[in-house]
């Protein structure tokens, strides 16, 4: 084994716009410029990185020459600070191909592993650890958990029945059907493995974990960049950002963000907002997905002019500089990296108690906790509380920055190494215990 550990991360992609991808971008440059590594990336696409080395891909040998340690790197934004790079990260693409994503992610599993294999049996790079966020290979030697899959088909699963749904949909259901059956089986493959090691996003992770796979796995929280999420920022942005998306003084704006609409749960929003229209309130909804079974509930509830769908800028700060809270009513959430980032810049929120997030969040002292993601009547309680009472909200945000504070990516780091350096040392041991037996 090398004295720095070489380790091989399989993930379709990476990047800092993403929850799960940003976590393992953020490990990345932490492991290889902080601790010495040698990361060694097998991605689709990969952006957003420090230092980042392109081999180039394809079945010849690389001709590329990889950054070495040693070198030195430009860090900083635009600082131009030239510092040694004691670690390196090296990013081997991995081919995609147009398709559905169930075509595209087999695929992409089987693609991965010819990669490594190629790497490894051809060109004698071998690696001392396997990572995957999720299931992304079976030789997985370390793999942090972002979704049980398992329970997650076991809540949407009424959904996906063809019956009573029109036969156009039918396609998309299928498909549906077809990828979590596939995913669910590949977690009881690999999850079952004496030896892999695991860790989990959250406690309620940690627990499905158990439930699902009798298997145990350590909790590792995301970070924030306190750099770019504080209360400082947002307030010095509040009023350029509300005059771009034209709020006046009087509206309080609520604030949701992320892609899954269903499982960020949108829908109860929009009928927790349906009674408090004598309320001046704005929902802004920042993401990307279907809007139009959103646009049809808007227009029954009549809510016109108070919700308002937002572009997926990379600039986020902004949508939390122009909000006065921040609702997250998720029906299942492994963690929840918005209301993380809200909490950082001294925003006041509600957090569901199926997202991951609310193990941070203490009721009524640094932001709300939802027992029931469904409960429209007591969620409406909490927003007509926080819109009365401009104190609670600024003690509530205040709370939220000083806890958040301590969950940092240096803290996520630390613990992602010291799961790696377990898995290691075991590894070790096994590779001693079969050389005495073969001995």
């Amino acid at each position: 084994m090398a004295d720095r550990p070489r380790i091989a991360v399989v993930s379709p992609f990476l990047d800092k716009r993403h929850g799960t991808e940003r976590c393992v971008a953020e490990q990345v440059e932490r492991l290889a410029y902080n601790y010495g590594y040698e990361m060694h990336i097998y991605s689709q696409r990969v952006e957003d990185i420090e230092g980042l080395c392109d081999v180039k891909s394809g079945l010849q040998s690389e001709e590329a020459e990889p950054c070495k340690q040693g070198d030195e790197m430009t860090i900083g934004n635009g600082g131009g600070l030239r510092v040694p790079v004691p670690g390196r990260i090296v990013w081997h693409r991995v081919p995609d191909i147009p398709g559905p994503y169930l075509v595209r992610y087999i695929w992409w599993f089987i693609s991965n592993h010819l990669r490594r294999w190629w790497d490894t049996r051809i060109r004698g790079l071998c690696y001392d650890l396997i990572y995957s966020p999720g299931i992304n290979c079976l030789d997985a030697d370390v793999i942090v958990v972002y979704h049980v899959f398992s329970e997650f088909y076991n809540r949407i699963k009424e959904g996906l029945r063809l019956r009573r749904k029109p036969v156009t949909s039918w396609p998309w259901l299928i498909h549906r059907y077809l990828y979590y059956r596939l995913i669910i089986a590949l977690e009881r493959r690999i999850y079952h493995n004496p030896r892999l090691t695991l860790g989990s996003l959250s406690s309620m992770v940690s627990s499905l974990v158990y439930l699902h796979f009798k298997k145990t796995s350590c909790v590792i929280y995301p970070g924030v960049d306190s750099a770019v999420f504080n209360p400082e920022a947002r307030y010095s942005r509040r009023a350029e950002a509300r005059a771009r998306f034209g709020i006046s003084n009087n509206q309080f704006v609520l604030l949701i963000i992320g892609n899954d609409w269903h499982e960020k749960g949108l829908y109860y929003l929009l009928q927790t907002m349906g009674l408090l229209k004598d309320l001046s309130l704005l929902l802004l909804v920042r993401g990307r997905d279907e809007r139009a079974p959103y646009e049809k509930e808007i227009r029954r509830l009549g809510l016109a002019g108070m919700v308002r769908f937002l572009d997926h800028l990379p600039d986020v700060v902004q949508f939390y500089a122009a909000a006065d809270l921040y609702v997250g009513p998720s029906l299942y959430d492994s963690f929840a990296i918005p209301v993380a980032e809200a909490m950082a810049c001294g925003l006041p929120v509600i957090a569901s108690i199926q997202a991951g997030v609310s193990e941070i969040v203490t009721d009524g002292e640094n932001g709300f906790i939802l027992r029931d993601p469904k409960d429209v009547e007591g969620l409406a309680e909490k927003i007509r509380l926080l819109y009365e009472d401009t104190d609670m909200c600024s003690r509530l945000g205040q709370k939220a920055a000083q806890t958040i504070s301590q969950f940092t990516w240096e803290r996520n780091a630390l613990q992602i190494q010291t799961l790696l350096g377990k898995a290691l040392s075991q590894k070790r041991r096994r590779c001693g215990w079969l050389k005495e037996r073969m001995g």
